[in-house]
């Protein structure tokens, strides 16, 4: 993996371009955020739903130049324009090596991408593709082994809500895969599985800034544990009276 050779290495907010009512700014992580680093091919983002890692992953994906409801930097569709302003408040610092690709990846508005994806792939040129025809789950990973690879800038947000847990861990080897080839990723997820990615940096949301956490740190794991190996324990204090 090329560590240290990141194609986004750092962003900046400007908060004087954001307006001052703006909801931005009751984010507790976001509010006094002005500048955050990427220093692996691999960085996740976690945190309580609420917590601004999807909201900071669109301004990024956003600022780079991709559509706001995901796809590549040349799609232009609109289906709902809900996008915040952080993304013009924020600049980019790109590294020595420029992205040959990149995709946006977001769970919420998948269907919206494949039927793009379909489209696109009519014209000129194209290899016609029929993700409608496949599982919401089987098309999300096709997409990604059709369009993922090395050297590429990739953003995902929540990709686990598509995929079983096998599914997962053969969405974790491509991302493996795309980083030993210099791939860039940064990920919104609650997934354990795919935060297990080792040598990943993780960025907790939570308890009101960004900061760094282990795996083991995570709520994803630590829950997920817990109910795994104490299930009974857990159930009964649940839905006991």
């Amino acid at each position: 993996m090329l560590q240290g050779a990141q194609l986004i290495k750092e962003i900046f907010i400007d908060w004087e371009k954001i307006g001052r009512d703006s909801y931005l700014r009751s984010i507790p992580a976001l509010g006094g955020l002005e500048r955050l680093s990427f220093t692996h091919p691999v960085t996740f983002f976690v945190g309580e739903n609420g917590s601004g890692k999807s909201t900071l992953l669109e301004a990024i994906a956003v600022c780079f130049g991709f559509n706001p409801e995901g796809g590549t930097r040349n799609y232009s569709f609109s289906t709902y324009d809900s996008h915040s302003e952080l993304c013009g408040a924020m600049r980019l610092s790109r590294g020595v090596r420029k992205a040959g690709w990149g995709y946006f990846l977001r769970a919420e508005s998948f269907y919206n991408v494949a039927t793009m994806e379909e489209e696109y792939s009519r014209g000129p040129g194209g290899r016609p593709q029929h993700f409608h025809e496949k599982s919401h789950g089987e098309s999300f990973l096709a997409l990604v082994q059709n369009s993922f690879r090395g050297g590429g800038f990739y953003l995902l947000d929540e990709p686990e809500a598509a995929l079983s847990p096998q599914r997962q861990l053969t969405l974790l080897v491509e991302i493996d895969r795309c980083a030993r080839e210099g791939a860039q990723f940064i990920i919104a997820t609650h997934s354990p599985i795919l935060l297990g990615h080792p040598g990943a940096e993780i960025l907790s949301f939570d308890e009101g800034w960004i900061h760094p956490v282990s795996y083991e740190e995570t709520e994803s794991y630590q829950v997920t544990s817990l109910f795994i190996n104490h299930r009974d324990r857990v159930l009964k204090g649940l839905l006991e009276d």
